[in-house]
């Protein structure tokens, strides 16, 4: 019996796997179909996912419109049907499976661009007496057996997968970054690279970056209250788009913003922008206080005097456009006494079960561009640190209803007060800065790589403890700056709220008689105090 029961059952299991192959083989225009449909079930969740808020309800009217105008043309339901059915099977058909599935083989100039390419990480990835009999990194060797996969755009590498031995010290910032200088050097110079290091695989991706839009310029962004569109990132690192205007194109585009968000219940209520000379910094608080403006009051502080804010001077909504250090202390003294007055304020209304006064609750913005001359030029003169005055405002910011921003140079980064530091945890780099300089700065290295000529605005931005983000910064130039483009100076002045009529009885008892229009030829500056 036992001599029979071998046999015997595998032949019963060679039926069933016939019996199954054949139905497999009778349902499969079935599951084509049934997989055509799970996957465009899930492309439509994806793209839901990616829409924003404010576009939902306009795009499903829009699809219940064309749906019903199919419903009543003749055939329409067919024809609706057919194009499903079409899709689906598009969707649904096999696709080649495998690690070697649609890898093609590189022509001889990228197979000798990623042989040099190899030679070049050997020194960095081989060692000395390796008892490997096969070491994945050596003179001589395949480097077909270290990358894992490469994609070629116009000639040039824009996609690269390697491996790297287990004993690569991966944790270490400088040793990755050797690696990544070189992979930027050798793949390609005037582009910007993104480095993922997966420790736990020992892989190593790069990918070249599109360049950033640099044509966006200063304009009315789409954004809720609170919501202050910093500059704008790379579309996968976001999820979110706003439509934009861009010199040289025509009709707006949806462009991925970094959007800071500053109230109550914000995270990060205050900015600290750091940059090289003639990075882009002044330009970002133009473009803060023009948001700001649209919602609530601005304090302009000048550090250094050089007129770049005269264009705020006299305006709705500017309480001052400060330069010389009698008006900047006198400005931030009423800083530090209205967010004591607002917090008393919300308390007693708290108390009382009511909301605060309208007054209360409008924004207050103190935007402060280099503050370390004006500390240095307070030392000289025996006078009280500005920087000492914004400690309450920093601390108490967030519950007052009052945002601080400030703008410094690399070469101020020693004159900034601990309360600065300690308080603004939205960060913002600008510049071509090294990875250290970046990583000083934004509390984490960028994994990209420095652009090498990097246009004015461009750098990095990080919100609390989210993920560094490259940023490019909305052109917003001195609207009295000839050198700048016509476009964009334009941009400026139509965003600029109309003048005051009487600046002094525009800005609050306590600032009358400070307030100052840096743009006169009269106007003392930091320097000249």
């Amino acid at each position: 019996m036992s001599r029979w029961a071998l046999p015997s059952r595998w032949a019963a299991r060679d039926a069933l796997r016939a019996g199954t192959k054949g139905v497999l083989d009778v349902l499969h225009p079935l599951l084509v179909l049934w997989r055509g449909l799970v996957r465009l079930a899930a492309m439509g969740r994806k793209w839901w996912a990616r829409t924003p808020e404010e576009r939902r309800r306009p795009t499903l009217f829009l699809v219940a419109a064309c749906g019903l105008l199919l419903w009543l043309m003749p055939y329409g339901p067919a024809l609706v049907a057919l194009s499903l059915v079409g899709a689906a099977a598009w969707c649904g058909r096999a696709r080649a499976r495998g690690p070697e599935a649609g890898k093609r083989a590189p022509s001889d100039e990228e197979s000798d661009r990623l042989r040099v390419l190899y030679e070049a990480l050997v020194p960095y990835f081989a060692v000395d007496g390796d008892p490997h009999p096969e070491p994945l990194y050596t003179l001589d060797g395949a480097w077909e057996r270290a990358f894992e996969d490469f994609v070629f755009h116009e000639g040039r590498l824009s996609t690269l997968l390697l491996r790297y031995p287990a004993w690569f010290r991966d944790g270490e910032a400088g040793r990755r970054l050797y690696v990544e200088q070189l992979l930027a050097a050798k793949s390609g110079r005037g582009r910007e690279y993104r480095f993922a290091w997966d420790e736990e695989c020992n892989l190593l991706e790069m990918t070249a970056l599109e360049p950033l839009p640099t044509g966006i310029h200063a304009q009315p962004f789409v954004t809720a209250p609170g919501e202050t569109v910093l500059g704008f990132t790379d579309g996968p690192e976001v999820r979110r788009t706003v439509p934009v205007e861009i010199l040289g194109v025509a009709g707006p585009r949806d462009v991925p913003p970094v959007v800071w968000r500053t109230g109550p219940r914000a995270t990060e209520p205050h900015l600290l922008a750091m940059g090289l000379p003639g990075s882009g910094t002044s330009s970002l608080l133009r473009s803060v206080a023009l948001q700001a403006l649209r919602r609530g009051e601005v304090l302009v502080v000048d550090g250094d005097g050089s007129g770049e804010f005269a264009c705020l001077a006299a305006r709705r909504g500017v309480l001052g456009v400060e330069s010389t250090l009698p008006g900047v202390l006198s400005a931030l003294e009423w800083v530090e006494r209205e967010t004591e007055r607002r917090l008393l304020s919300a308390g007693r209304a708290g108390q009382r079960g009511e909301y605060a006064p309208d007054g209360e609750r409008q924004p207050l913005w103190v935007l402060l561009d280099r503050p370390a001359v004006l500390s240095h030029l307070a030392r000289t003169e025996g006078q009280r640190d500005p920087q000492d005055l914004l400690a309450a405002p920093l601390r108490h910011g967030r519950a007052a209803g009052v945002s601080v921003v400030v703008a410094e140079q690399f070469a101020g980064t020693e004159e900034l007060s601990e309360a600065v530091l300690a308080h603004t945890g939205a960060r913002v780099v600008l510049g071509a800065v090294s990875p250290e300089q970046a990583g000083s700065v934004l509390g984490l290295a960028p994994r990209t790589g420095p652009a090498p000529h990097a246009p004015a605005g461009r750098g990095f931005a990080r919100l609390g403890s989210g993920p560094v983000l490259r940023l490019q910064v909305p052109a917003t130039p001195d609207p009295f700056d000839e050198s700048a483009g016509e476009p964009e100076r334009a941009a400026v002045w139509a965003l600029l709220p109309e003048p005051a009529a009487d600046a002094a009885l525009s800005a609050p008892a306590g600032l009358r008689g400070v307030v100052g229009t840096p743009g006169d030829p009269g106007a003392p500056t930091a320097r000249e105090t």
